[in-house]
């Protein structure tokens, strides 16, 4: 989505003959002249975010990483992870994050009597576990909690782990109960409300949530061999 998005950029004329960057860390820029790379004490990585910022040569730069303080940033922000229909990645191998908050998933999910490999699929496919998430909708954390829903469910900061999975697997588990225990109607519902569900008769035909369905099925099944 990353490179989708600057090459829109290009093409309506926002950035010149970007150029990506890999360093050796990991960092990914993307440029339109080739830039030292940041410091590591000015690097602060977040997740689904590109930071666009121009650098000390008057270069724009693309980044997955915050430049620090003292830099005029625009931050580019993605909505959910699992949601782009015409996504490549390969979500049979893509990394999964089995150890990544467990405890807390694992408390959480037996008290309202879930799964906890399905709530690992639904924090995957929401944010891929970046607890600062933020869509430009305003869904919010790892479960992606609208204000509005979160406030319903008693969450007072989304942006507290412990917080969000308990209200995110509180919201999970009323759309099972509402959909008769079917994990593929209860994460359509999650994704697309539960409105639209019985507007539809079933799996709404959003080809956003259509694929969002089959990518959490994917990944419940994954997660559920490290339990």
């Amino acid at each position: 989505m990353l490179i989708k998005l600057l090459l829109s950029l290009l093409l309506i004329g926002c950035v010149h003959a970007i150029q990506r960057i890999e360093h050796p860390d990991g960092r990914v820029e993307f440029t339109d002249g080739r830039a030292p790379a940041l410091p590591t004490n000015q690097r602060n990585r977040v997740g689904n975010s590109v930071f666009s910022f121009t650098n000390e040569h008057g270069q724009r730069v693309f980044s997955d990483q915050h430049p620090g303080q003292g830099v005029e940033v625009d931050e580019l922000r993605f909505y959910c992870f699992a949601c782009q229909a015409d996504s490549t990645i390969d979500w049979q191998r893509i990394r999964l994050f089995p150890e990544l908050h467990r405890e807390i998933i694992n408390r959480q999910a037996r008290s309202f009597g879930l799964d906890p490999a399905l709530v690992q699929a639904v924090i995957h496919a929401e944010s891929a576990f970046n607890a600062n998430a933020l869509s430009p909708k305003g869904a919010q954390g790892l479960m992606q909690l609208m204000p509005a829903t979160a406030a319903e469910l008693g969450v007072q900061n989304a942006f507290d782990i412990e917080e969000n999975i308990y209200g995110g697997v509180k919201y999970l588990a009323q759309m099972l109960n509402q959909h008769q225990g079917s994990v593929r109607l209860a994460t359509a519902a999650y994704n697309a409300g539960p409105g639209a569900v019985r507007r539809h008769g079933g799996i709404p035909p959003f080809a956003e949530t259509q694929a969002y369905v089959e990518r959490v099925a994917i990944l419940h099944q994954r997660y559920r061999q490290h339990w």
